[in-house]
């Protein structure tokens, strides 16, 4: 048995330079070769890496962006709220001293109001 791993280990330096496709070229040479790939490969990857970094800032603005909109329609949301608060404690005032005049002012008022705000809205 260990003649044959010597058998082996001394052919292995004979058969070297020759791989299955054939004569393999001398080490400098498929070094370069080897150095050149590795230089396009970064290349491709820099590229990429620049791609993505790119494509990350624009992600970043665009939830920044939004982010914004969104803490601005909340706050607009919470104004609303607030003014309509404020309408629904008359209408409870109003229809508690079932005074008729007064309910029809407050909804003649309220209607008129909400014709304003389309009409300008529009």
């Amino acid at each position: 048995m260990n003649s044959r791993r010597d058998v082996r280990t001394n052919r292995s330096p004979l058969f070297d330079g020759i791989e299955e496709g054939g004569i393999r070229a001398s080490s400098s040479y498929s070094h370069e070769i080897d150095e050149q790939d590795n230089e396009r490969a970064m290349e491709g990857l820099q590229d990429r890496v620049i791609l993505l970094k790119r494509l990350s800032g624009d992600i970043h603005e665009e939830v920044e962006t939004h982010n914004h909109m969104l803490d601005r329609m909340g706050n607009d949301m919470d104004s609303s709220r607030g003014l309509l608060s404020g309408t629904m404690d008359r209408f409870k005032t109003v229809f508690e001293t079932k005074s008729s005049r007064r309910m029809f002012t407050l909804v003649a008022s309220f209607l008129v109001i909400f014709l304003v705000v389309y009409y300008l809205t529009r």
